[in-house]
């Protein structure tokens, strides 16, 4: 099994008739997912999304795959293949047609739907569709794409089979393998066989559930529990708290709504766009006048509505948690409501959701989440499933994609317990350049990728070393020292003036500092040093090693000598 390795060289040319493979988001971390196939001079890019920050990130909005190995390479771009309409798959692709807006977009009616009201936020206009459904074929300059049905947590995704001279990849896109799905559509595994027969030459799979046993448990086996939550808060109003994507978890909240005689509104921008948009393409079906409008709840009984609500990942800004702090325009907690929290918690966001499950027992409110009871399922294969495609399909070569590290290695096990060769399954994360070559996947070298963040209008600009000064004056404080010095006689005139913010209240706690601070400055200039920038080393040397030795701390310290 190859492994990343850090020596690796970047890659040399293409050798004529292979295909090379280079991922550039999604693996080794769950998100902003990213991969691009080269071909004979061009390429073909499958999704572009964003991963969302965690707590080390400080004021970091979203974070994007690193387009810089393909930059001087974009007109060679035929098109964007998109799998499905997630945010770690499509949020990227606004910033990519920044750098190039006419590069072509293709996938599903949903998918491209809620892909619209991104590229008008982001003002981007003309941008080429193309729609693709299940079974079509489609060539894009020298790839011929066959899109097959997978079943997700999103409707209308797609696995896409990418054929050229040198071999067949099928990428599953994210997966699983519900076999009662809520819209019938489940994931084609007569077309997986047919692709296995015809020969799978490169298996590009989902990883996130890997190192889950057994099977995905369906989605419809929810509707029981909802049905019990329902009865149980028959007295009190209910607020439903999932993914603005999630169109089949809506669809059967709506659906015991109905049945148990309840208004449906939704709480949230993107739950009211997306599930427009939904029920407009007959995605999502709303019995007629089950719908309300948020500002019409004041004329109906809690007993009688529920709320369909953003931010079950206890992001700071969305509905729920505004709804927990008791800062909602609209929503105001009552005790006795009924929360049910039914997503997944994504990993790094569980203090946030626990801080939000706090702020609602606070207020009085009942509870319900996936810890204590059956609202929510995954939308991935566990390795039961995944077992099963492999021996399905067959492949020669394996490439697992998309999950961390540990992912990727528990889905590369179970290729292997199905007979796939070990040298024939390629463990690499983001920038691991593989080539096809000869029906073979080698490791061809490296290209440097990294995180690119986003904090408010600007890209890119935030560095490692920017996010880790914002997290020492988050954790630290910081402590500013100005002295004056006279050019000519090389005194201090004035200072030093100590300052410092969440570091300590009380500004005399420097007192016994600054005799310190004057004694080496005069040291220093004693010594011949009269050069500004090493006059401030000197007071970061002696601020640096007091703050440690008397209080633990290592605040950011930031020393101005300035002349008069």
């Amino acid at each position: 099994m190859s492994h990343p390795h850090p020596d690796l060289d970047a890659p040399g040319p293409l050798t004529p008739g292979a295909l090379r493979v280079i991922p550039l988001g999604g693996l080794g971390e769950v998100g902003r997912n990213m991969t691009v196939f080269e071909y004979d001079g061009k390429l073909l890019i499958v999704d572009c999304g964003v991963l969302f920050p965690d707590e080390n990130q400080p004021g970091v909005d979203l974070i994007l795959p690193d387009f810089e190995p393909i930059r001087d390479r974009l007109g060679d771009v035929v098109a964007v293949v998109l799998t499905h309409g997630h945010e770690d798959h499509i949020g990227g692709l606004p910033y990519l047609l920044r750098e190039r807006g006419d590069i072509p977009v293709v996938g599903s009616q949903l998918t491209l739907a809620l892909l619209e009201g991104k590229l008008k936020e982001h003002r981007h206009r003309n941008v080429p569709q193309q729609i693709v459904a299940e079974g079509e074929t489609l060539q894009i300059g020298p790839f011929i794409c066959e899109f097959v049905a997978v079943n997700h947590s999103i409707p209308d995704a797609l696995a896409v089979a990418i054929k050229t001279p040198a071999g067949v990849v099928l990428h599953t896109g994210d997966f699983k393998m519900d076999q009662l799905p809520l819209d019938n559509r489940i994931t084609d595994l007569r077309a997986f066989a047919r692709l296995g027969e015809e020969g799978v030459d490169l298996f590009m799979v989902d990883s996130t559930n890997s190192e889950v046993p057994g099977f995905t448990t369906h989605e419809r086996d929810i509707a029981p529990v909802l049905d019990r939550v329902f009865t149980n808060a028959k007295n009190q109003r209910i607020i439903v708290a999932c993914f603005a994507s999630h169109v089949h978890r809506v669809q059967q909240v709506m659906d015991a709504a109905v049945k148990h005689n309840r208004k449906v509104a939704y709480v949230g921008r993107s739950m009211v766009r997306n599930m427009g948009v939904a029920r407009d393409l007959g995605f999502l079906n709303v019995p007629g006048d089950t719908l309300i409008d948020m500002r019409e709840l004041d004329d109906y009984p809690p007993e009688r509505v529920v709320l369909v609500s953003t931010g079950s990942q206890g992001e700071p800004m969305s509905a729920l948690s505004r709804i927990a702090a008791n800062d909602h325009n609209v929503v105001h907690l009552q005790p006795g409501d009924t929360v049910v929290l039914a997503s997944s918690l994504i990993p790094g966001n569980e203090n946030s959701v626990y801080r939000v499950i706090n702020g609602l027992i606070r207020h009085g409110a009942n509870v319900i989440h996936k810890g204590n009871a059956l609202v929510h399922v995954s939308g991935h294969a566990s390795a039961g499933e995944l077992l099963y495609c492999y021996n399905i399909v067959k492949p020669r070569n394996v490439m697992p994609v998309h999950g961390e590290v540990r992912h990727l290695h528990a889905n590369a096990d179970l290729a292997v317990q199905t007979g796939v060769p070990r040298e024939n399954v390629v463990v690499v994360e983001d920038g691991v350049v593989v080539d096809l070559i000869d029906r073979k996947a080698v490791v061809a070298g490296k290209v440097d990728c990294g995180y690119v963040f986003v904090d408010g209008s600007t890209v890119g600009d935030i560095t490692e070393t920017s996010l880790k000064d914002r997290r020492i004056l988050g954790d630290e404080g910081f402590i500013s020292v100005i002295a004056v010095m006279d050019s000519v006689t090389g005194k201090l005139t004035a200072g030093p003036e100590i300052q410092a913010r969440g570091f300590a209240e009380d500004d005399t706690v420097f007192d016994d500092l600054k005799p310190k601070i004057e004694a080496e400055i005069e040291k220093a200039i004693g010594g011949g040093v009269d050069d500004m920038y090493q006059l401030q080393q000197v007071i970061r040397r002696v601020v640096g090693k007091w703050v440690s030795d008397t209080h633990r701390r290592r605040p950011m310290i930031i020393p101005v000598v300035v002349e008069s």
